[in-house]
């Protein structure tokens, strides 16, 4: 460990403390532990349901990109999605955090709080609010394939690393519009443990986590044997 992340290590607990007043409508904003050094991904989703394939794609992630910290952002509502019959936040919140169950996965609702729906708005509310932090996001490799349609999603790559990862995905999604416009700033798996420190543009696409399970899948099986 680097002296920096060390001294980070040190005020983490400090800082979970310190609840920021700058939320939606003034409302206290309060983060998940962060200190200026650590290497923080950033798994956003319905998580509707969270099941088990998030929690292992995050600690895949967490090994392999090298993270201190990885916090499950639960959106308000996905907006390229059908919100209709969405469980409230809170429902799905304490969902995810029984589920999640590590010491270093962290669940949020910064969205609710900051007031957005969108991927970019909450990089750009992170950045400013949490300097010092090295942000990673973190997505399934089928958001690669879809990763065009997101807003500023050029703006996205070109403000924080991302990591993508496989989970039975056609290759197709690296021959997608979003990997073929920064193919040149792929950054090899091998070298995956770099991308926390890399400048942006910079992303990875990791292996070695498969799995047919999607919250899709799990409510279609929830409504079938409703039925």
């Amino acid at each position: 460990m680097c002296a920096l992340q060390g001294m980070a290590r040190e005020h983490v607990g400090d800082m979970q403390h310190r609840p920021d007043r700058a939320g939606k409508e003034g409302r206290r904003l309060v983060l998940p532990p962060h200190a200026p050094g650590l290497s923080i991904g950033l798994f956003g989703g319905s998580f509707n349901p969270p099941h088990a394939a998030h929690r292992a794609a995050s600690l895949l992630a967490m090994k392999r990109l090298g993270l201190d910290r990885v916090w499950w952002i639960v959106s308000p509502g996905n907006p390229l999605k059908d919100t209709n019959g969405l469980p409230p936040l809170a429902e799905r919140i304490a969902a995810a955090r029984a589920l999640a169950n590590h010491p270093r996965i962290d669940v949020t609702d910064i969205e609710a709080q900051i007031g957005t729906r969108y991927t970019i708005d909450t990089l750009r509310f992170l950045k400013a609010r949490c300097p010092g932090v090295r942000f990673v996001w973190i997505a399934g490799a089928d958001v690669l394939a879809e990763f065009h349609r997101w807003r500023a999603w050029q703006d996205i790559f070109n403000l924080v690393p991302l990591a993508f990862v496989d989970r039975q995905t056609p290759l197709s999604a690296l021959s997608a519009p979003a990997a073929r416009r920064f193919a040149t700033y792929r950054v090899p798996e091998s070298a995956a443990r770099t991308l926390p420190r890399r400048r942006p543009p910079a992303w990875v696409f990791l292996h070695g986590f498969r799995s047919a399970l999607s919250s899709t899948a799990l409510r279609a099986m929830v409504n079938r044997k409703g039925g």
